[in-house]
């Protein structure tokens, strides 16, 4: 299809037209008169979003999503590339597990599917997955994780970062020491005291962040820090920047954003995995992410069934929901409190995580890219309701909420796959 968007500005404001054929950005000067106008008066077009953390369930657990309501959430959100984490039943840790969950997305065609690699067998962190395979195969698998899993075998997490080295993999560790924090419930701190339920300590996610950086740096190898949660976690990883390890780190919206103090509601919705924490912690990830410290905002989306989460606290389910409301929320917490620009926050959902993940064509508007993007609407709020929630389960924490920054349309491939 032949393309071209008018009268938008790009994230710095910029007045700017882009045009589209046989699915890749061109240049202007080939605008005929054969191609298809939209006018996006008022509108800003960004690159479509990256998202590096993504659950989407299938195969095995359908009931709370697939790839195609896990597709169509994304690209409600302005996603145009989604990252499947292997936590699925069963698990992607062979060659045709993740050539399954890449075909679907393919088949889809809404957003394009990259598939994570377990990290290890079962994710039961012993011995490592058929990561050269994975690798190798049509999905070409290049980051692997055990998330939900932390690595904590030292011996395990060394052998998966010198194995990936060979082809430019990287580990993406779900930074949690499993001995501090069995039975955990949220944060440790004077919220759970009061609550009486059991606290999730800091100290159990910068010790495994810590023990990581420095495998990193003996290695040689690519680390990636998932969901990081604490104003610890930020310095550690500031710290082996400084020293040259090849460490990234990423932020979800929901951490830029809420607390503990949520969990005096004993409301499931709010419980997730790694824990909501305190307002200095939540200070310290904005901080780290505006200084460039945290390199990307993923979502980690964890669609669950309502049984799972309409229950009492102890029994429910860690995570919610993200894609349909992380640009909102990551506008909200950081843009809208003055402490970056609009066109660094696009920077840490497009370029920066396709940068991580060698996502060739995607994170920019450059010409001969892919022709993925999305429209939205600075200028208005939208407000989270559950009917109009694409993703097949509706545990988010931000339900009849208004929100800023509404996406308008998203664009795959030069044609569109979203229209609000």
């Amino acid at each position: 299809m032949k393309l071209v968007i008018k009268n938008v500005v790009d994230s710095a404001g910029k007045k700017i037209e882009i045009a589209c054929d046989n699915g890749r950005i061109v240049d202007t000067k080939q605008v005929t008169n054969d191609f298809n106008v939209y006018d996006g008066k008022g509108l800003t077009i960004i690159p479509g979003l990256v998202d590096l953390h993504t659950h989407l369930r299938e195969p095995g657990k359908e009931d709370a999503e697939t790839v195609l309501t896990g597709s169509r959430a994304a690209v409600a959100g302005g996603f145009t590339a989604i990252s499947a984490m292997p936590n699925t039943n069963p698990v992607a840790d062979t060659a045709g597990v993740v050539e399954q969950v890449h075909r679907l997305g393919q088949v889809h065609g809404l957003c394009d599917v990259f598939p994570i690699g377990a990290v290890t067998v079962g994710q039961q962190g012993k011995s490592l997955s058929e990561m050269g395979a994975m690798n190798s195969s049509e999905a070409k698998v290049r980051i692997f994780s055990d998330d939900g899993h932390c690595v904590s075998d030292s011996l395990v997490m060394r052998r998966a970062l010198e194995y990936v080295k060979g082809f430019d993999g990287v580990i993406a560790q779900h930074a949690q020491d499993p001995r501090l924090t069995a039975g955990s419930q949220m944060n440790e701190g004077a919220v759970s005291a009061q609550l009486g339920l059991k606290g999730w300590p800091a100290a159990a996610e910068e010790s495994i962040i810590a023990r990581d950086i420095l495998l990193s740096e003996h290695v040689g190898s690519r680390l990636h820090i998932c969901h990081l949660t604490t104003a610890g976690g930020v310095e550690l990883v500031r710290w082996a920047k400084k020293r040259g390890v090849q460490v990234t780190a990423e932020v979800t919206p929901h951490h830029l954003l809420l607390t503990d103090e949520t969990a005096r509601s004993y409301d499931p919705i709010f419980k997730v995995n790694p824990p909501l924490r305190t307002e200095r912690d939540v200070q310290a990830l904005r901080e780290g992410l505006a200084d460039g410290t945290i390199d990307i905002i993923a979502t980690d989306h964890a669609p669950h069934p309502a049984e799972d989460k309409e229950c009492e606290w102890a029994a429910a389910a860690f995570g919610m929901i993200g894609l349909e409301t992380a640009l909102s929320i990551s506008y909200l917490a950081m843009v809208q409190s003055g402490l970056i620009s609009f066109s660094t926050l696009v920077e840490k959902l497009t370029t920066n995580p396709a940068k991580i993940a060698r996502y060739e064509g995607h994170g920019s508007l450059a010409t001969g890219n892919w022709a993925n993007f999305a429209l939205v609407d600075l200028a208005h709020n939208w407000r989270v309701e559950a009917t109009s929630i694409r993703s097949k389960s509706k545990n988010s924490p931000f339900l009849d909420r208004e929100l800023p920054a509404v996406v308008v349309s998203t664009f795959f491939r030069g044609t569109e796959v979203y229209s609000r």
